[in-house]
């Protein structure tokens, strides 16, 4: 076993290290990549125990990573954990976790989110109206994750890393979780975007109506109907088909970029970074190409 490894029993064990978030800075491609070389739960990229399912219990938590190899690190990847109350949690049952929290670009993170609800059919409203009534700090959060775990179990990523020189964003994870290094150049998944689309659905109705679906699936763990259906195309009939997501207008993103500069600050501040590149437009064409993601 891994040395600092939680122990594996037959009902299950407690994951070793938490990918938090927050959502929409490469959390699904960092589950992709990792798959086959740490214990992942089964069937499933996030559990949302220590949210949604807490109720549930902490044996049914268990359960998931019962198939896990008892030689290798075992963990979750779920943003809703970036949450004051989630962290009170995993604080309780799994004090010695190590989390992982990547940043990104708050602008662009806010974009590809609300590009996310509007697939889901959870708002129909405009991006600044929606930024505006769902306001949230991701700079503040982190200090007391620190102050928790300590900086020693914490690694804070940058999105803009991962898209400079991916194997050593990657090889920075490898090392923090204790596995052997994961070589970019020949795993075709760590390769490409994951869990990206460019178009909201034809149909709100049929969208809300398929997600209503979906969660009720994912209720009752029916994870291999949701997978079924995910293959034969039904997933993305119902929640894509409309016309691409326009680009982000210079003026809105001027606006929102001073909305956004004290939590760039505040994040500067915690890790000990420059992100004045957050805090300027990037320009009408490297705004469009990151809004795809």
């Amino acid at each position: 076993m891994t040395s600092g490894a939680i122990p594996t029993t037959p009902r299950g064990r407690l994951p070793d290290f938490l990918g938090i978030g927050p959502p929409r800075a490469a959390t699904s491609w960092l589950d992709a990549v990792l798959r086959g070389h740490v214990g992942l739960p089964r069937e499933i990229k996030e559990v949302d125990f220590f949210v949604e399912n807490y109720a549930r219990g902490i044996e049914w938590y268990k359960s998931y990573f019962r198939d896990c190899d008892a030689d290798l690190p075992a963990g979750e990847i779920c943003p809703s954990y970036y949450s004051e109350l989630a962290r009170e949690r995993i604080a309780l049952h799994i004090p010695h976790c190590r989390i992982i929290c990547t940043f990104r670009d708050p602008v662009e993170r806010r974009y590809s989110f609300y590009k996310l609800a509007l697939r889901n059919a959870w708002t129909n409203e405009d991006f600044e109206t929606w930024v505006t009534k769902h306001p949230v700090n991701d700079g503040r959060g982190l200090k007391a994750w620190l102050d928790t775990f300590g900086r020693d179990r914490v690694l804070v990523l940058i999105h803009d890393d991962l898209e400079a020189d991916a194997q050593s964003y990657l090889d920075s994870v490898c090392d923090f979780i204790g596995i052997a290094r994961i070589a970019v150049a020949e795993s075709p998944i760590a390769q490409r975007r994951i869990n990206t689309f460019s178009a909201p659905p034809r149909n709100r109705r049929l969208a809300r109506r398929a997600r209503k679906l979906r969660d009720w699936l994912k209720s009752r763990e029916a994870y291999g109907t949701i997978h079924l259906l995910g293959r034969s195309g039904l997933w993305r009939y119902c929640f894509e088909g409309g016309e691409e997501f326009a680009a982000l207008s210079p003026e809105v993103e001027a606006r929102l970029r001073e909305h956004f500069r004290p939590e760039v600050e505040a994040i500067e501040g915690v890790i000990g970074r420059d992100l004045s590149m957050w805090k300027t437009s990037r320009g009408a064409a490297r705004v469009e190409a990151a809004m795809r993601a």
